[in-house]
């Protein structure tokens, strides 16, 4: 235990506040001082849990809220669209709260405590009332220090142990909490909400300020039932989303409407007369190195997974676990049945095209482990459910391998109710292909860039085209396009970048031009410029924390899981294990092709040799093959329906033009036509 001070340049709020409950009158000294007591850090040693009870609640779930700042009452049927909008998100209960100027509405998700902590909640007594999404990991020992300190519960809810220590020390809760969240509080006395969000951004948070009205909400879909909210769509976030097949915080695909960064928070005061500014409360810093030999940081290691695996065990519905057959997913459920003594239930998915299809190695993964090994063969390619899915997108989302998530999530389902993955270990600890890619053309930037180019451009046309993209020629192609690039940003941008500018360029409509879209690399510049790491080839994964893993990787989970009413838990985001991992020197994570080397060491005798020794595969799906087969139909229907022409978003001849080339063999144009087809689906599918 330790009393953590913040820094009044971070939080700036000097204001007491008094809030009776329980017969206790407890002043709440802001910001500025330490604690009046020690309360257990996020940071610190992680102790067991107990058992759980049946009392205990943890929730995944979706919140929405409407505060008028003009002090307008807030009438009940929005706020129970908004609620019901976001029914896949918690099926079990509903709850909707309203008191003059604020509303609060909750979707339920039951993990624990089924039959209690309900939301809205109140704080015993009065004084504040909270909708909450996510759980927290050591509520457990947050309760026993308020505890110590007389405060008295009435549930045994993580929603209760963060109103009660929000009673205790105000926005500094944030730097007690380990756990994926999003949460908003109403203060009472203050007539001020406080919204926050999780470290790494697991759970989402929407929101819009627009005519004296300030509304969030878990989901975009949800965010629209809110009145006035904005419904222009933005052409910068349509420019970003052909880039990088998704829409990087705080932006979203509407003007005027954003999303909270991960790890910040905001405060709405009553009378506010413009959008309050987010403040970052946490970052993940790449500066200071440990000085731990390999075997120390590979056991350090080790010890941090074990414990964030146990913390995330707890639960009164079956739990259990994705296994891919990587590296990642076999180490958590290895230290999965080390944790319970008894066999996981484990799930995978597998598809009919051997080159997609994992399930020999995650059935070696089962068998090594011991656990109880679940495996179905699913049709990737039924283009109804890619319909369902686009239905459930709050905005444009084109990472393809969101279909087999939620395929793999609706699975695991039919058994469980929470399920562990491997998500964030390779932006941690040195897992994608892409780091020791931008170190090779790091290197090669020391040719003048007119013969690199030269190079690259002579290379290329010698190549044949018309070939799927995970052909040899074709990754040789793309390398040596990489190497004409100018600089690492531009390096990092081209590999993350499925669509060109210059096509983007072609294809944009009078809609996509709006406003003169910027480049979408004025983003990586950004990311690149503000790294923390002094290693210029740690400085893509840095970026990859802070854009990629969100954005892209957390929201998919997120989308998938939720969709199919199931909480996915992803240990190797534990705080210490990430800050662990940051502080670690590169050369421990990966050198010249040998990736995830620490994570290898620390975990030698769980894995099996197959497993180590196999190259990285990813989540992917077929999508060229399918274009040119049984999906060439219904991309044609959608796509060039006259409603897309007249939307003018995109050229149809263009359109038409990258269809005919594809169907035809004669270039490999999938993911562009597949970022095309998932931004119509939506836009037809919008409310």
């Amino acid at each position: 235990m330790f009393v953590v001070v913040i820094e009044p340049s971070v939080i700036d709020d000097n204001e007491h506040t008094n809030l009776k409950y329980n017969k206790v009158e407890l002043t709440l000294t802001r910001y500025t001082s330490p604690f009046p007591y020690s309360l257990p850090s996020s940071h610190s040693t992680p102790q067991p849990p107990n058992p759980p009870t049946a009392q205990q609640s943890i929730l995944m779930c979706g919140i929405a809220g409407i505060f008028n700042v003009d002090g307008a009452p807030v009438a009940p049927e929005p706020l129970e669209a908004m609620a019901t909008a976001m029914r896949h998100r918690g099926p079990d209960a509903a709850g909707v709260w309203r008191d003059g100027m604020i509303g609060l509405s909750h979707r339920r998700l039951s993990v624990l405590d089924l039959a209690g902590g309900s939301q809205p909640m109140e704080l015993p007594g009065g004084g504040a009332w909270i909708v909450f999404n996510g759980e927290i990991y050591n509520h457990v020992e947050l309760r026993r220090a308020l505890e110590a300190r007389d405060v008295v519960f009435h549930t045994r809810s993580d929603t209760e142990v963060l109103l009660q220590l929000y009673a205790e020390c105000g926005v500094r809760l944030l730097d007690h909490l380990e756990g994926m969240f999003a949460f908003a509080i109403w203060d009472v006395a203050r007539r001020r909400l406080f919204l926050a969000r999780d470290r790494f951004g697991k759970k989402p948070l929407h929101y819009f300020f627009r005519g004296g009205r300030f509304a969030f909400a878990s989901e975009l879909g949800a965010l629209r039932r809110a009145p006035g909210c904005p419904d222009t769509l933005d052409p910068q976030a349509l420019h970003d989303y052909l880039s990088l097949q998704c829409i990087p915080a705080p932006a979203t695909v509407y003007r005027g409407v954003r999303k909270l960064p991960p790890g910040h928070f905001m405060l709405v005061e009553n009378g506010a007369r413009q959008e309050p500014d987010p403040r970052c409360y946490w970052s993940l810093s790449f500066t200071e190195k440990t000085n731990l030999s390999f075997a120390a940081a590979a056991a350090g290691l080790r010890e941090r997974l074990a414990a964030a695996v146990r913390r995330r065990l707890v639960a009164d519905v079956p739990l259990g676990a994705f296994l891919s057959g990587g590296v990642d997913s076999t180490v958590v459920a290895a230290l999965m049945r080390q944790a319970s003594g008894r066999p996981p239930l484990t799930f995978t998915i597998g598809f009919a095209e051997p080159r997609y299809d994992e399930r020999r190695f995650a059935a070696l993964a089962a068998a090594r482990i011991g656990t109880d090994h679940h495996e179905r063969e699913v049709r990737a390619d039924d283009f109804d459910l890619v319909r369902v899915l686009a239905a459930h997108l709050g905005e444009p989302f084109a990472d393809a391998s969101l279909l087999p998530t939620y395929q793999l999530s609706r699975f695991a389902r039919e058994r469980v109710t929470v399920a562990l993955g491997g998500d964030g270990a390779d932006e941690l600890l040195g897992g994608y292909e892409r780091y020791a890619v931008m170190r090779w053309l790091r290197r090669a930037a020391l040719l003048p860039a007119s013969w690199r180019r030269a190079l690259a451009t002579a290379a290329a046309r010698r190549l044949p085209a018309g070939l799927d993209e995970r052909s040899t020629a074709a990754r040789v192609r793309r390398a040596l396009l990489l190497l004409a690039q100018p600089d690492a940003p531009a390096c990092y941008e081209a590999l993350l970048s499925r669509f060109p500018e210059t096509l983007k360029r072609e294809l944009a409509g009078a809609g996509l031009r709006d406003g003169a879209p910027a480049v979408t690399g004025r983003l990586i510049r950004d990311v690149f410029a503000m790294a923390t790491s002094a290693n210029p080839d740690e400085v893509p994964a840095e970026a990859d924390v802070s854009t990629y893993l969100p954005d892209d990787i957390l929201c998919k989970v997120d989308t998938a899981s939720m969709a199919a009413s199931l909480e996915v838990r992803c240990p190797f985001l534990d705080r210490e294990v990430a800050e662990f991992a940051a502080a670690l020197p590169w050369r421990f994570k990966q050198t010249g092709h040998q990736r995830k080397r620490l994570l290898l060491a620390a975990a030698a005798d769980l894995i099996p040799p197959e497993i180590r020794q196999r190259r990285k595969a990813g989540f992917g799906v077929p999508l060229a093959a399918w274009f040119r087969g049984g999906w060439q139909a219904p991309l044609r229907e959608v796509l060039l329906d006259p409603g897309a022409a007249r939307a003018g978003y995109f050229r149809p001849p263009v359109v038409e033009r990258l269809i005919r080339e594809h169907t035809a063999g004669l270039a490999d144009h999938s993911y562009p036509l597949w970022t095309l087809l998932i931004f119509e689906l939506w836009r037809t599918s919008r409310p």
